[in-house]
């Protein structure tokens, strides 16, 4: 099974002539993967990008010999070390995989079992392997915690999955990845759903992690500025095969294909006209306050939003941006009356909605429509979609049989889809397709206000571009008011005609997209636009360089039990005496409003941040 180390290119792996097939509804086959070649040298990163479909998570589980029910792998040569994979059975292949090749999958939640301790999974493939007994699978599991910078890393293995962050768990997926000392490890899209703050922490934990040991790695993506970030080498698809592969700066700085000079330019959304917007209040947002558990003087227990307003005018686009745990998909969920406010009032053209969506008319849940992060779970996998958009033309418009199916089509025009997806079922659908059918689910309502909940985060750039046209022609066309919920600021600041920037639950600036494109912004804004990567393939040692903390550990209330500003721990131009002891002032400018102690000049000032 095995050949003699690396190749005579000195390659720790090699693929030549990579080839996988399906088989088609008339049982001839069809290919997938085709005609694709390419060598790692030892400890290298390659990254494998392209859109969607494109065939980047197919080629980097061949390498585990793993593929989709039906396909079928054949190769020249599929070699890792001195592995020759494609040559390996079923039963050869259990010793390798989670052994000598490694996988990180996109989603963490889904990859750890919730009943489990972390610790007990972590270190799993040590014990199932054979390589270390429990002590010692622990205390190498210690070591990686601490290695890949993760919070109490001694007690962090005795949580439970649902206990830790999203980030964290990320890196605690590394860890149970690294813990064998893999010779190759498979990165699939492991930052793509994480916010731009958390993702910066979790790329340099992989890149140090990966570089500690040894381990050549395949980093499929399709995101090239993250790419730039941990690349030696990139590979460039489409439908299946190899557009170009050469080094990272090459690729990047001089690409050979026209279809990676697209790829570059989907990067970074060019920004849109400004809405010509009416001056009706559609939506109005008033001293907003939300949580869970028991609420006493209109605080719940645990509080997620605390005090946050706006004003949305018809056919005007409100972006929400902030990391994980901001609270922003709370605000939508307590806009549609998902989660009942604790306190404040949400009115629609003046009307005041009852907090809780049981308590509203049908009326009123026809207005305000909400489209959901995830399509896979919005949509019912055992429903055509003909029958998932009929359902709210009966709800909401006492619409059925051929009334409603001539909607249906007309819907499937709206969102640019061949009428003849009606007959098919969501399973049988792309991402892209996915969410355009959860979009028009809510536009089938005819709504006045749109909330769109992170629609395109799980998307590539350019079919996420496209969905954002989409939205954007439609909300024009229609007079929608639309909230962009995102944790994507360059897209926010390119599609949105206002902003707001949340921090654990609080508003801490409100600006139009003029006033957002200038210098005055909160110091946690500013951290927001700073950790969005770019192209600079020195960027991430760069934001290691300049981040630092003014107050770390600081308290957020002063002795008197009054509330102090919640990003201070976090901030690097607080002022000691100041913004650890006085409750912070909200401080405005026309429609500009930043929550901070410094003053609207001092933030604007260059160099405040100290980069």
């Amino acid at each position: 099974m095995s050949e003699g180390g690396e190749g005579a290119n000195g390659a720790a792996i090699e693929v030549r002539n990579l080839v996988i097939d399906v088989a088609g509804p008339n049982g001839a086959r069809k290919a997938i993967v085709e005609d694709i070649s390419f060598a790692i040298p030892p400890g290298e990163v390659l990254a494998l990008i392209g859109e969607s479909g494109s065939g980047k998570t197919t080629i980097a589980l061949s390498m585990m010999g793993y593929s989709r029910f039906g396909a079928r792998i054949s190769a020249d040569c599929i070699r890792v070390g001195d592995l020759r994979i494609d040559r390996f059975g079923e039963d050869a292949l259990r010793t390798v995989r989670g052994r000598r090749i490694a996988y990180i999958a996109q989603s963490a939640a889904a990859a750890f079992n919730p009943s489990r301790p972390i610790m007990a999974q972590v270190i799993e493939p040590l014990l199932v392997h054979r390589l270390a007994d429990r002590r010692t699978a622990q205390a190498r599991a210690i070591e990686l915690f601490r290695a890949l910078a993760l919070p109490s890393p001694e007690i962090i293995g005795q949580r439970y999955p649902h206990q830790v962050s999203g980030g964290q768990l990320q890196r605690l997926m590394a860890a149970m990845a690294l813990i064998t000392d893999p010779e190759l490890v498979i990165l699939d899209e492991p930052t793509t759903a994480l916010d731009v703050t958390t993702q910066v922490e979790v790329l340099r934990a992989f890149k140090a992690a990966i570089a500690r040991s040894g381990a050549t790695a395949i980093y499929v993506s399709h995101d090239l500025a993250v790419v730039a970030q941990v690349a030696d080498r990139i590979a460039v698809l489409k439908n299946g095969r190899m557009c170009e592969e050469g080094p990272a700066a090459q690729v990047l700085e001089s690409p050979a294909s026209d279809y990676t000079r697209s790829l570059l330019a989907a990067v970074r959304p060019a920004a849109r006209p400004a809405s010509q917007t009416g001056r009706e209040k559609v939506l109005a947002v008033s001293g907003l306050h939300a949580g869970y558990g028991r609420v006493i003087d209109g605080i719940p227990a645990i509080p997620v939003l605390r005090d946050v307003s706006f004003v949305l005018r018809r056919g005007a686009t409100l972006g929400i941006i902030g990391e994980s745990g901001s609270g922003k998909s709370t605000l939508a969920r307590v806009i549609a009356g998902l989660l009942p406010a604790a306190a404040g009032e949400i009115l629609l053209e003046g009307e005041r909605l009852p907090p809780d969506m049981a308590r509203r008319s049908r009326e009123q849940l026809r207005r305000v429509q909400l489209v959901f992060q995830n399509a896979d779970t919005a949509l019912n996998p055992a429903h055509t979609v003909g029958q998932i958009l009929a359902r709210p033309l009966a709800f909401f418009h006492r619409m059925k049989g051929a009334a409603a199916d001539t909607r249906v089509a007309e819907l499937l025009d709206l969102i640019q889809l061949p009428r003849e997806i009606g007959a098919r079922r969501s399973t049988e659908l792309s991402g892209g397709q996915k969410q355009r059918i959860n979009l028009a689910r809510a536009l089938a309502a005819e709504p006045d206000v749109l909330l769109c909940d992170e629609v395109t985060s799980a998307l590539d750039t350019v079919v996420g571009a496209a969905i954002l046209d989409l939205i954007d022609g439609l909300r024009r066309e229609l007079g929608i008011a639309t909230v962009f919920i995102s944790h994507d600021i360059s897209t926010v600041k390119a599609f949105c005609d206002d902003m707001l920037v949340l921090y654990s639950g609080n508003a801490v600036e409100q600006a139009s997209r003029a006033e957002f494109a200038g210098d005055t912004r909160h110091p946690y804004t500013r951290l927001l636009i700073d950790s969005v990567p770019e192209m600079d393939r020195g960027w991430l040692a760069h934001r290691a360089a300049v981040e630092r903390a003014a107050l770390p550990g600081a308290a957020l209330e002063n002795p008197r039990g009054e509330a102090l500003c919640r990003f201070l721990p976090r901030c690097p131009v607080a002022v000691a005496g100041t913004c650890d002891t006085v409750p912070v002032p909200l401080r405005q400018a026309g429609s500009h409003a930043v929550l901070c102690h410094r003053t609207l000049a001092d933030l604007a000032s260059a160099g405040i941040m100290g980069n």
